[in-house]
């Protein structure tokens, strides 16, 4: 066995230690393990900076003391907390074969909780090739890739004090989601935080997001992350581009130190916890946009950083004809071996790890369906890593939610296991495409307004399971869908290529911005109508940042790598937009204290309560007389309050729905109500601010309503 030296001042001392993954803090020093089958030699190298070359200790793993099956583990007396520390790996270089073992290559740890400096892309010492070669990825790199400064660090999260945090717990169909990003969120000066851009930044937000109304916020990703490794540049301006999304990590335990506030590392994990502790205490419920489909190493091209030198063919998933290439499911050029058991153990350790000691709620999991597929891509569903997450006991009591498809043309809504809760993508485009006037899609809207029971009641789900959206950070944003006909995704440095061209969008008469009253107000109206059907639909509803106030993103649909007034929220708009603000806030706010909307049993068309309404009825114009047609652009319906709804105290309201998508304006016939009960108007999106929804309901003197063209009225029973 080697060992090293070099600081006198730390006699470090080594000792077998235990097969346990990543590096556990003890009194004495800290045991690390690593994950290698095919590895011959294993070294581990601890550094006193993150910025040094040369380790301060360096030690050879003996191949039988050291080693517990496929678990290389040593303790390490004095190894501290805040040292970093890399593996390196040697073996076969062999990439027809599935090997890329290295051994110039220093190793972050798949399981370090800090992740120290950045990591630059352009630094040719990071690939396992060189990249001068010709024979590109088929040559071995001689290059030391400790010079990068991006090493792992040696951090106790354990050690942050929680006090009396509890978590909301809210139930499914109660929570509204609000997705959104941490930096973009507040990183225009004009967000009027002091910390702009960061985890505290989102803390000062807390009071609005309270005032709006939502109670969960779905983080889009905070795993650690490279910024610069898109090659792309602004073509408009030259500005180089940078990935700021997240969707592309580097592990899946460290918190990103993009939006930390200050240079202090690991500072980033506190301030993390600080925000989730303070969400909490003001009843906001934290759902995580996690990543296990694909790593930041990419295709055989892309960097050796971690997975591709520990065991490339274990964390991958690799073509079978030719183990050179990477199976790309994900569309990012690799994907996760998810049905491996060590690759399974480890995203079930980092679900465990952000529950318990970060405290989060939920998971929302980006192309969810990949983690579905066995090691020949087919989907297994029940059979797969998705059942093992849904079963966990440590998760237990976690909100789980899927994005059901994947890069590869995989789509699984409706087909996740018990437990799962899922993006309903048909929702958003049934949604959209009544709104903007499309024919043969009221039968599909009244479908996706009941729940999705054709998705979800088939597999013993719940209306709740189906998580309805109009907009996410995929694609426009509401109000870019109501002023752009075509994306303008220009400045992505891709030709607009990029981006999906199925947007189901409408301009109302011109591209982009306008001056023109009519078509200002229209477009406001288009969004009133969105929010609506959004909060009156059985189901789960998101919502995306900004939408509240017309965020804008100029028609550019895949804004990932964006970090300029393209993707940043624009706070003046709030004050300009403050009547959209103030409908949401009172849509999200009559959501809440209706739970005839929030029903935790599809419908079923009959009367349940003996009170002669059924719990749903179906209308156009005329009463129990909906048009299904081809050429139909409105539908009402009628949900009744008496009908057993759990967790509601008390009986609720009857609420009549009406929407009418048609170019000319529909007059309503009002089905009566029973036991000499009264309509009374809370919503009509055609009206002006404050009429648009009244905080007090004007009573509905006759039994007819005009629905003005493309608009929605919501009426309630007294």
């Amino acid at each position: 066995m080697e060992e090293t030296k070099i600081n006198e001042k730390l006699k470090f001392k080594v000792s077998k230690g235990f097969p346990v993954l990543g590096a556990t803090i003890e009194k004495t020093g800290v045991n690390f393990g690593v994950f290698t089958r095919n590895g011959t030699s294993v070294t581990l190298e601890i550094f006193e900076n993150y910025y040094d070359e040369e380790p301060i200790f360096k030690y050879v793993l003996d191949k039988k003391g050291n080693r517990t099956g496929d678990i290389w583990h040593v303790f390490v007396e004095q190894a501290k907390v805040g040292m970093s520390y890399g593996w390196r790996i040697e073996g076969p270089y062999k990439p027809e074969e599935g090997f890329r073992f290295n051994k110039n290559k220093l190793l972050l740890d798949p399981y370090a909780k800090v992740i120290g400096g950045t990591l630059d892309f352009s630094d040719e010492s990071i690939f396992g090739y060189d990249k001068n070669d010709p024979k590109k990825d088929l040559s071995c790199s001689t290059l030391d890739s400790a010079r990068s400064q991006v090493k792992s660090f040696i951090w106790d999260s354990r050690e942050y004090n929680w006090k009396s945090d509890e978590h909301p717990r809210y139930t499914l169909n109660d929570i509204i989601i609000y997705e959104m990003h941490i930096r973009l969120y507040t990183i225009n000066p004009n967000s009027n935080v002091e910390h702009r851009g960061t985890y505290k930044g989102i803390a000062e937000k807390i009071n609005y997001l309270k005032d709006l109304g939502v109670n969960a916020v779905e983080l889009m990703p905070i795993f650690a992350f490279p910024l610069d490794d898109t090659p792309n540049v602004n073509p408009i301006t030259g500005e180089k581009l940078k990935n700021v999304w997240g969707y592309n990590p580097v592990n899946f335990f460290a918190v990103t130190s993009n939006y930390r506030y200050g240079v202090k590392i690991g500072e980033e994990i506190t301030q993390f916890q600080d925000l989730v502790f303070e969400l909490h205490k003001n009843g906001i419920e934290v759902i995580l946009d996690v990543v296990f489909n694909h790593t930041a190493e990419g295709n055989e091209l892309g960097p050796t950083l971690n997975f591709r030198g520990l065991e490339n063919s274990v964390y991958y998933l690799l073509k079978k004809d030719n183990l050179r290439y990477y199976e790309n499911f994900s569309g990012t050029g690799n994907t996760i071996n998810s049905s491996h058991y060590v690759v399974k153990q480890m995203i079930l350790d980092s679900l465990r790890y952000w529950v318990s000691e970060m405290h989060v709620d939920g998971f929302r999991f980006d192309l969810a369906s990949i983690l579905g597929r066995d090691s020949k891509g087919n989907w297994i569903g029940d059979l797969s890593l998705l059942k093992d997450i849904a079963d966990d006991p440590i998760l237990a009591g976690t909100k789980l939610i899927a994005e059901g498809w994947d890069a590869a043309g995989g789509y699984y809504v409706g087909d996740f296991p018990t437990g799962w809760a899922e993006w309903n993508g048909k929702f958003r485009d049934t949604v959209r495409r009544f709104a903007k006037g499309d024919n043969g899609v009221v039968s599909d809207l009244a479908t996706r307004i009941a729940g999705s029971p054709d998705l979800f009641e088939k597999r013993g789900r719940k209306p709740y399971h189906s998580v309805n959206f109009i907009t996410s950070h995929d694609g426009f944003t509401m109000w870019d869908l109501v002023s752009y006909n075509n994306k303008h995704n220009e400045a992505n440095g891709e030709n607009n290529r990029d981006g999906t061209n199925a947007n189901y969008s409408f301009n109302y008469g011109v591209e982009g911005d306008s001056n023109d009253e009519n078509i200002v107000k229209l477009r406001k109206q288009q969004i009133k109508n969105f929010i609506t059907i959004l909060m009156v639909s059985q189901g789960l509803p998101m919502i995306l940042m900004g939408d509240e106030f017309c965020r804008t993103q100029f028609g550019n649909n895949n804004a990932y790598c964006q970090d300029n007034h393209i993707s940043w929220v624009d706070w003046s708009r709030k004050a300009k937009f403050n009547d959209i603000f103030n409908f949401t806030k009172n849509m999200i706010h009559f959501r809440k204290v209706h739970c005839a909307l929030r029903r935790d049993r599809f419908f079923t068309g009959r009367d349940l309560s003996g009170d002669g309404i059924a719990d749903i009825t179906w209308h156009g114009v005329k009463p129990f007389k909906p048009d299904f047609g081809y050429y139909s652009h409105s539908l009402a319906f009628m949900i009744s309050g008496d009908d057993y709804i759990q967790g509601c105290k008390e009986k609720d309201s009857d609420i009549y729905v009406a929407l009418n998508a048609f170019i000319k304006d529909l007059q309503f016939e009002i089905p009566k109500l029973p036991n000499g009960k009264k309509w009374y108007r809370v919503v009509d999106t055609s009206q002006e601010s404050p009429q648009d929804f009244l905080l007090e309901p004007a009573i509905i003197q006759d039994n007819h309503y005009t629905v003005n063209s493309r608009s929605s009225i919501v009426l309630i029973s007294k």
